[in-house]
């Protein structure tokens, strides 16, 4: 069912503007390359409302704010709702720090994202106005378990629904939600938790997934997650003992380049709740 999202990626090759931080915009320009799609980086606030005009979706990630970068976000952001682009925010660390939560927050009022993707601390600030963070990482008591499911998917739901946008929380159990579906992934390997930037990549695959299937943005996300995840498990079964996490990132990205749409329908695990 989800493959076929990954191939009009393929056939349609969406260029993709990130505004995203240094410490993996090159993972990112990548990942995007290796499933079919085109990135441009461009923050200048003098560029960006015509960089993001030629572009079909706007990847936004807040990893590594300055006064510089926070003006061309909302400047590209209000273009790109303007055009009626698809937009998505990856509210990096936002619970930790003043800066950073307060311009997640601001993008949100005032930007309507088709996306937005992050860890469950990072949401949940969004959705309440507040939180805390470990860095750039979820607080351990916020991790959806088994337990606490049926909690979250309702917490998703809810915040879609207010929002207008698809809401997906990634960890070891993925969240994929509108207001009224959520699709619950179970691919993925711990070990991926180890390379920075496999958030980063997946935001800009996503951007890239709902531009090119913009009548389905709900699944395309879904697919873009599970492609990530199902990725990071082929790729570890590539690893060899000497190997580390510089490899294992590498492998991740040559393993996305080589998917196809029935590779990813053979392994994605998800159910719908």
């Amino acid at each position: 069912m989800l493959g076929k999202y990954l191939n009009t990626v393929r056939e349609k090759t969406p260029l993709v503007h990130n505004i995203t931080n240094y410490v993996t915009v090159n993972d990112v320009a990548n990942v995007l390359l290796a499933c079919g799609g085109s990135p441009i980086m461009a923050d200048d606030i003098n560029e960006v409302e015509e960089i993001t005009s030629i572009c079909g979706g706007l990847n936004i990630n807040i990893g590594t704010l300055n006064e510089r970068t926070i003006e061309s976000m909302f400047k590209a952001g209000l273009k790109s709702n303007e055009l009626n682009h698809k937009v998505v925010l990856d509210p990096v660390g936002a619970g930790a720090s003043k800066l950073r939560t307060e311009t997640a927050i601001g993008l949100l009022n005032q930007i309507n994202f088709s996306v937005i993707r992050g860890n469950v601390s990072e949401i949940k600030t969004l959705a309440f106005g507040k939180g805390s963070t470990k860095g750039v990482d979820a607080d351990i008591s916020d991790s959806i378990t088994e337990e606490t499911l049926g909690e979250a998917i309702n917490f998703v739901k809810e915040f879609s629904k207010k929002t207008g946008s698809v809401i997906a929380i990634t960890g070891a159990i993925d969240l994929v939600a509108d207001s009224e579906r959520c699709f619950v992934i179970r691919n993925g390997r711990p070990e991926m938790s180890k390379i920075t930037g496999t958030g980063c990549q997946l935001s800009a695959l996503i951007t890239a997934f709902v531009v090119a299937n913009p009548e389905n943005t709900l699944e395309a996300t879904a697919s873009a997650i599970c492609l990530m995840g199902l990725s990071g498990e082929l790729a570890h079964e590539k690893m060899l003992n000497e190997e580390g996490n510089s490899t294992y990132r590498n492998r991740i990205i040559d393993t996305i380049y080589n998917a196809t749409g029935e590779i990813l329908d053979a392994g994605a695990k998800y159910e719908i709740k």
